[in-house]
């Protein structure tokens, strides 16, 4: 056991910290009012390497390893959340293919996403379906060397500048519970529609929109993985991703801790700052205390993935302590700054607005618990 970092992990970390307070935090504000996606800030981090972070080397990307994409996240998010999750969407949509499709598939699309800078969206969520995935009401059917895809697709990452789909949908034919197949449906094909942008009360630098399809027609090829086997690629994808948005989640929190830090240093009241008075240093202890907690079960999740021994509960401890803490976290600070925490002139009440939605996506907070539950209780 070593807390350690390697010199190639600790290096890693110092660039994305000096992009992040270089090129994010200058500009994490203007996003957020504007609602814009960041454009400017992805081909930055294209140039710098810091982008499609899960993929191997040999299709094109990076190639490192667990702990240091959460770094990489870790910081971004200590940024802007949004453009954290921006970058992240790529990732969670290859996952997928990373773990099933062929390598004909892979070389296809994943080298999509690192030589030609395209986009790509994880389309599982429905108007009807959340947390309780076997509800899914898309359907998939086989003709042939084809399959028509039709349904609707809800609060889809970057789906308005996604080059392809990576969708969930029940195959008709094949009985619960392995009746789910997961496919490639490029934007291109007729019959995908993406809905209009969602407004958002946090993730503003994020785009979040519907996507529907009607009578898509998707080649054979296009299928990850064999039929009925989509639901268990899809958790495995999120088993994966999960820790990743507990280390956004920890950036989250350290952003808004650091805010609160300094601020509490250079308010005064009552003759001196406030960081002297007991009541603020308890605060700001049980925040650190927190924050190296969350950080800790977030390496700890991405250790085991890495070593090849992936945990669905270790995965549910980090994304769920961690945004968890994102939220106590952001609030304190808030209060810390007191009125001015409220204002959108000061970084804080951002960070809270980001934090909420850490507790909701990629499994609920509640979701977690019970994928807790089941993994102590065996069943």
């Amino acid at each position: 056991m070593d807390f350690h970092l390697t010199a190639e992990q600790a290096a890693i970390k110092a660039l994305a910290k000096a992009f992040t307070d270089a090129e994010i935090l200058p500009v994490a504000r203007k996003y957020d009012e504007e609602e814009r996606f960041p454009t400017e800030v992805m081909q930055k981090l294209r140039e710098c390497g810091l982008v499609n972070l899960a993929v191997p080397e040999e299709y094109g990307g990076p190639g490192i390893d667990k702990i240091s994409h959460a770094l990489i996240i870790e910081e971004i998010a200590r940024g802007c959340a949004g453009i954290a999750t921006s970058l992240e969407a790529n990732s969670l949509a290859a996952y997928p293919l990373i773990i099933a499709g062929d390598e004909e598939l892979k070389r296809k699309y994943v080298t999509r996403l690192t030589r030609d800078g395209a986009y790509a969206s994880f389309a599982l969520t429905e108007p009807q379906a959340g947390s309780d995935v076997a509800s899914l009401t898309s359907t998939v059917a086989r003709h042939g060397d084809e399959y028509v895809l039709n349904g609707s697709k809800c609060f889809i990452t970057n789906a308005s500048h996604a080059d392809f789909f990576v969708v969930l949908a029940k195959q008709k034919g094949l009985t619960p519970p392995d009746h789910f197949t997961a496919l490639v449906v490029e934007r291109s094909a007729g019959g995908v529609t993406v809905g209009k942008k969602e407004k958002k009360m946090g993730l503003r630098a994020s785009d979040t929109a519907s996507v529907s399809f009607e009578d898509v027609r998707i080649p054979v090829s296009g299928r990850i993985g064999r039929e009925g086997e989509g639901f268990r690629i899809f958790m495995k994808a999120l088993a994966q991703a999960r820790p990743m948005v507990g280390a956004q989640a920890v950036g989250i929190a350290q952003g808004a801790y650091e805010a609160a830090l300094s601020y509490a240093k250079e308010r005064k009241q009552f003759g001196k700052p406030i960081a002297k008075f007991q009541a603020v240093q308890f605060m700001l202890a049980e925040m650190a205390m927190q924050i190296e907690a969350a950080r800790l079960l977030v390496h700890k999740a991405v250790f085991l993935t890495g070593a090849g021994q992936p945990s669905a509960a270790h995965a549910s401890f980090a994304k769920c302590f961690a945004a968890d803490t994102a939220m106590r976290v952001a609030t304190e600070a808030v209060q810390i700054f007191g009125g001015y925490g409220y204002m959108r002139e000061y970084p804080v009440e951002k960070y809270m607005r980001d934090a909420k939605v850490m507790q909701i996506y990629e499994g609920t907070n509640q979701v977690q618990r019970l994928i807790i539950a089941k993994e102590i209780l065996n069943e």
